[in-house]
């Protein structure tokens, strides 16, 4: 079972952002693999605040988590990448700056501002993440759906690979870190003499330049196109959730990893129904004969149609329940009920035959209102069912 990720930085839930970035630099120093050597448990420690970080740093995925825990990214639907998947090259290079910025950081100047000291390069820089809304149907948010869509972002471009050099000729060894994407100098510290590790200035840590630029992408590594995404909506999402897709967003320059597609939901309004929470709301009218004989009316839900039992003498106000007709909860297997207030239609206009049949009622002691005094009120009576 994972653990809570704001455990795994040993902050609060409403920690700032800054507080966070702390925490996990604090965290992943401690673990860091270089300071535990062939440590395969320091190691995973490592990996898994990483993926903390990369949850609790993004304000959208951080959001998600907040709401809906570890289940906003099950099924391949979230951002977090599961540290047990994550290699050191992908922490070093998304997170590899949270090592370094300051000048008396000799510790993040001794692992090269998070990079592996010795190790190989992370090529690009990461592409941006992409935003786009999604309307869905109560039907679509009952079942769950998966959506095609299309959007515009850059993709990676397929004449140099994602390398924005012309051919392979065009690519050339950086003749200062020779190829490292790192350069290393000796300085003195208060513990001794140490050797420090920065990002090579002259090919920007990615161990080649570029003689020749690719004409598609002029180098960039990548093109703005059109692409065909499908996404996995769960069973159960609400107005105003957000989801991520991992990967989906913008790619990065000269081969640098793409950024994340955001989805957010929207409901389309249903014509029938209405939603709070995981209930449905139905307004069911029927007539003053029918409320006094009782009757049987097939109703909408969400799902197709339903019957149910009007009783004869039912009063306007009454609250039908059909339990478990409503939506399932995104984070777990409950489901919501679907609510059906009977309201009894007053006409508009009557005939004149229908004035005298009125009439000859109107003053029947049976037809003169007798509520119990201990009726309860339409919200009594709702959360006495939930109750």
């Amino acid at each position: 079972m994972k653990r809570d990720y704001y455990e795994i930085l040993g902050v609060k839930k409403g920690a700032s952002q800054d507080e966070i970035k702390k925490a996990y630099r604090k965290t992943a120093m401690q673990f860091h693999p270089d300071r535990n050597p062939g440590d395969k448990a320091a190691e995973d420690k490592f990996k898994e605040a990483a993926e903390a970080y990369e949850i609790l740093n993004d304000s959208d995925k951080k959001a998600q988590y907040d709401r809906f825990g570890h289940n906003a990214f099950a099924g391949g639907r979230g951002g977090a990448q599961g540290f047990g998947g994550m290699n050191m090259d992908d922490i070093f290079s998304q997170f590899g700056d949270i090592f370094g910025g300051g000048n008396d950081d000799a510790f993040g100047s001794f692992f090269g501002g998070g990079r592996r000291g010795g190790g190989g390069n992370s090529r690009g820089t990461r592409g941006s993440n992409l935003r786009v809304k999604m309307k869905l149907t109560y039907e679509e948010i009952a079942k769950g759906v998966t959506k095609t869509i299309k959007v515009k972002k850059y993709v990676k471009c397929t004449t140099c690979t994602g390398s924005g050099a012309k051919d392979k000729n065009s690519m050339q060894t950086c003749g200062t870190c020779g190829g490292s994407g790192q350069v290393r100098k000796v300085q003195n510290t208060f513990l001794g003499q140490m050797q420090t590790v920065t990002t090579c200035p002259a090919c920007s840590g990615e161990g080649s330049t570029i003689t020749a630029k690719c004409p598609p992408c002029k180098g960039e590594g990548r093109v703005y196109e059109e692409e065909t995404v499908t996404v996995d909506i769960p069973a159960g999402v609400q107005e105003g959730m957000q989801l991520s897709v991992s990967g989906r967003g913008n790619a990065g320059e000269r081969g640098g990893s793409s950024g994340d597609l955001i989805v957010l939901i929207e409901e389309e309004a249903h014509q029938h129904l209405t939603r709070e929470g995981l209930n449905v709301g139905f307004d069911l009218h029927i007539t003053f004969p029918d409320a006094v004989f009782g009757t049987q009316v097939e109703v909408p839900t969400i799902d197709g149609r339903a019957k149910i039992k009007v009783p004869p003498g039912t009063q306007s106000g009454k609250i039908f329940r059909l339990k478990g007709k409503g939506f399932p909860n995104v984070n777990s297997y409950e489901k919501g009920d679907q609510l059906i207030q009977v309201n009894i239609w007053t006409p508009q206009s009557v005939s004149s035959e229908e004035k005298d049949a009125l009439e000859k009622m109107q003053n029947s002691k049976n037809f003169t209102p007798s509520p119990e005094k201990n009726d309860k009120s339409f919200f009594d009576k709702v959360r006495e069912m939930f109750s």
